[in-house]
């Protein structure tokens, strides 16, 4: 049986200007070793001893994250591993939701990233049926009784036709709450997640408070994204990060090696004083 293995976090619940964000990267499982170990040997060469985070991103780190995102990407760009960005726009309003909606969206939002953003329907384009998914999740803030509510959600896809005409299956015990620090795959999306939330919520701009330049910790963050962008363009020139990635086909969901999803409910409305002046 062939396995796939997502890792997946989240980010930036409330932004200026976008919210929302998951994030997630998947292998094969046949890569996995390979791909875990080239990433754990970057981080040891650059000297990179602790968790990798975006919030730990300083003048005095951002070069050896910049080297480190460089092998990461090398691997993205030979398709090795896929990465997916989902996020909202402050300016689509949903419209209608209950007490359970907004009490339930984080797990609801979730929900939709796993099922859709990777595209895993159309997965045994390229992999033979049957395909057994092992879903990895930062440990998750909501409650117990909430994220196993969460997981029987997942587990559902097993039934939907489209997974099971697929022959995809997602296995219950094999879906974790995983701590980041032991898991550099999870690393990356954060890394990943904070740049696209940092740039989508102009928090380049940001200047300490009474002074008239950006702080040396602002400026190393833009250097970072900076860098993950170009990495990102030389995959897909001129590639746009706040909207949804073009698919030309509906099998390039599962087949681009790096895709971003701007969510918008379908039952919304336009609040133009949400935007960007």
């Amino acid at each position: 049986m062939n396995e796939i293995i997502i890792y997946s976090d989240e980010s930036e619940k409330e932004g200026k200007y976008y919210s929302n964000f998951y994030g997630g990267v998947l292998v094969r499982a046949k890569d996995f070793e390979t791909i875990v170990q080239t990433l754990n040997d970057s981080k040891q060469q650059n000297h990179l001893f602790q968790e990798l985070k975006w919030t730990k991103v300083t003048e005095n780190y951002v070069d050896k994250y910049c080297a480190f995102m460089d092998v990461f990407f090398s691997l993205v760009a030979q398709n090795k591993a896929k990465v997916r960005i989902m996020f909202t726009q402050n300016v689509h309003v949903p419209k209608g939701l209950t007490k359970e909606h907004i009490r339930n969206a984080y797990h609801i939002l979730y929900y939709q990233f796993i099922k859709h953003a990777f595209g895993l329907p159309y997965c045994t384009h390229e992999l033979q049926s049957p395909v057994r998914v092992r879903l990895n999740i930062d440990q998750m803030p909501q409650n117990r009784e909430q994220n196993e509510q969460f997981k029987s959600y997942v587990i559902s896809l097993n039934r939907n036709p489209s997974y099971k005409d697929a022959g995809i299956f997602i296995d219950r015990e094999q879906i974790a709450e995983i701590d980041s620090k032991n898991h550099v795959l999870l690393q990356c999306v954060d890394v990943i997640l904070g740049a696209m939330a940092f740039r989508l919520n102009d928090k380049h701009l940001q200047k300490p408070d009474g002074q008239l330049r950006r702080g040396k910790r602002t400026l190393a963050k833009e250097k970072l994204y900076k860098h993950i962008l170009q990495k990102i363009r030389q995959i897909y020139p001129g590639f746009n990060i706040g909207c949804t990635t073009g698919k030309q086909a509906r099998e390039n969901i599962w087949s681009h090696p790096y895709r971003h999803w701007l969510f918008v409910p379908k039952n919304s409305e336009i609040d133009t004083t949400q935007s960007k002046k």
